[in-house]
Order: C-alpha cells, then structure tokens, then sequence
C-alpha cells in the first residue's frame, strides 16, 4: 500500500476538507491554503469564476447566471462536482500550472465521525478525479488530537472536542482508537443563524450570514467577559425593506448564543457519561481539549469546564488543529495504517 519511495515531482498533501474552510498541508511547505469551502459558478457555462475567500465575498450580491454555494453541508460532500472542482482548483494552487502524470500526489482527507460508506466513497472519487493518485482517509478528531500532539496511542483516556462549522465531535481517543464519540450539525454556522434569527426577532432586521460570522466573532461570547463590547449591525428593515443600522453588544450576541452553546457542553456530559469509567478518571484528572475554529469563541471553555466538571484547555491555533494531523500523518506511515479508515472504493468494486 506504501511504496518505499515516490516520484521525486510529488508532494504529498493533506486536506481538512471542512464545511466552513478548507486547508491544505504541503509536505515540507506545511499549510499554504486556507480558504473558504465556497465556489461561485457561471451556471450558464459551467465555469468556475471563484473559489475561497473570493467566491464568499459573493455571497448575497449575485446575479441570476452566478451561483456561490457551499459543497459541503455538515462535514460531508452534498456536491460532488463541485466538491471536485473545488479540490482540483486547490490542487492547481499547489502545483503551479497544474498537475502532470508525473506529479500525482497521495493525499490524505479529513472526514467526520459519523460517515456513511457513500459518503467515504464521494469523497474519494471527488478527489481522485481532481488528481490524486491515492487517497487516505482519517477522522477529523483523530487528526485534530494528532495535530496538537495528544499522546492517543498510549492506553489513557484522551478527550477532544472539535467544534467545526458544520459540525460539532467529542471523542474519547485511547490506543490509536476512537472508543466512544458523540456529534451534532450545531456548530460555527448554526451560531451564525441563531444571530440572523434574534437579528430578526428582537431587532426586526434582516442580516446577512457573512455579516453575522462577522459579528459573531467580533462580539460573540458564552459568558459575561467583563467589558461592554458594541458592534454596529447592519441589514433591511423587515418591515420598511430599507437599509437599517442597530448597535448590538456582546450581551445581545450571548443570548443569541446561549441555545448552541448550552447543546455543545450537553454533548460532552453526554460523552462522558457512555465513556468507561477508566478512562473518564484519567479525562478528569488530564482534562479535555477544545479544536476546530468555533473553540475560538470567547469563554465557551469555561462553561464546558462547569457543565463537564473537567479541566478544559484550547489548542495552540485550534482551526487548524486537523490539518496539522493529517499532515504529520504524512510522515508517520505506521500511524497512519492505524488510524485510517478502509477504502470505500475498493469494498465497493
């Protein structure tokens, strides 16, 4: 399954294929793509206009011959083809001009807990046919813990919660092993809806979900941080269909916020509870650890603390805790035979 050398053009590369960002690891460059899981298409001619940070600028200001969307709902492809496009335009970032026969690089993709074979199998075909010549896959949470250096093949109890866009995973990790996990679709975007949503209800204003990822992390936080802090919300009158500004405070957001962030710290005593009890003492006495770019909201570590009764730390950089592991996987072949989940191309021949 591993040659014992590659081509001298490959690069191997890791992807933490996520709902809300992609990044790419380079083997020897580290990560040299993080962007937006977006693309905006010209449904007319089917061409790519823009992918990333470019194409999510687009959002809400196109015309009826663009579309933007998002391939990827909850951490699983829900577009194929544009899945494919998407990866294929990363990998031309990559390699410079392209790929050639001779530069078909192994890639390793992150894929979430609670994947179907079909699911397993659409993200191997998108990536094959963008070029790959191989492709590896690992469970996001498995390469998160990697990626921030959890010693996961020792037999103690290693807990993590990756808090995604589309998704929120707590895994309990023990000898290269996910041995209980929980999951749930609230996460980063559901944030930004619950503030389009109060946007709507308190403030009868229509807003924007690029503005309201902005607010939420400008202003956002899950408990009181001791300072007043404002941020102008902008969008259209629900009831004049005009242009309309309020000041919001870090208190208006919170409350926005308090149903999701209330759900992510249910599911780690939920993870706690169904874990062996050998391992929950060693997860009291060690803590567990925040990754994923929704950890990044101000204070939610110490309600998860409170709910779990557990010490809880973030990760150094925790957005981009995954793709740090799928790439360490690069050079690990032995741990990643371990942890890598079986081809879902092969059983389906």
């Amino acid at each position: 399954m591993f040659p014992s050398f590659f081509n001298k053009f490959t690069r191997d590369i890791a992807i933490d294929l996520g709902t809300a960002n992609t990044r790419v690891f380079v083997k020897e460059k580290g990560i040299i793509i993080d962007e937006p899981s977006v693309v905006a298409i010209n449904v007319k001619t089917e061409q790519i206009l823009a992918v990333g940070q470019e194409a999510k600028n687009m959002l809400g200001k196109i015309p009826p011959h663009i579309s933007v969307t998002r391939p990827l709902t909850n951490g699983i492809v829900s577009d194929y083809e544009v899945t494919e496009k998407m990866v294929k335009y990363f990998f031309d970032k990559v390699y410079e001009g392209g790929l050639s026969a001779l530069a078909r690089p192994r890639v390793l993709v992150t894929v979430p807990l609670e994947v179907t074979e079909v699911e397993m199998k659409a993200v191997e075909d998108a990536t094959m046919s963008a070029g790959a010549k191989e492709v590896f896959l690992v469970q996001g949470p498995m390469a998160s813990a990697i990626g921030t250096r959890m010693p996961i093949k020792d037999p103690i109890g290693n807990m993590i919660v990756d808090i995604g866009g589309g998704k929120t995973e707590v895994a309990v990790i023990s000898l290269s092993g996910v041995v209980v996990w929980r999951s749930t679709p609230v996460a980063g975007d559901e944030m930004n809806r619950n503030i389009i949503q109060y946007a709507r209800e308190v403030f009868n204003l229509f807003v924007g979900e690029t503005h309201a990822e902005q607010i939420k992390m400008k202003v956002g936080s899950a408990i009181e941080t001791g300072e007043k802090i404002e941020f102008p919300m902008r969008g259209r009158d629900v009831m004049t269909g005009l242009p309309k500004e309020v000041m919001v405070t870090d208190e208006h957001i919170r409350e926005a916020l308090h149903r999701s962030v209330r759900t992510i710290a249910d599911l780690v005593k939920t993870t706690l509870e169904v874990t062996p009890p050998e391992l929950t003492a060693d997860i009291h006495e060690r803590g567990l650890l925040l990754a994923g770019g929704g950890s990044l909201l101000r204070g939610i570590e110490k309600v998860i603390a409170e709910a779990a009764d557990v010490p809880v730390r973030i990760a150094d950089d925790p957005a981009s805790a995954a793709v740090r592991g799928a790439g360490f996987l690069l050079d690990d072949k032995e741990l990643l035979q371990e942890v890598m989940l079986p081809s879902a191309r092969v059983s389906s021949l």
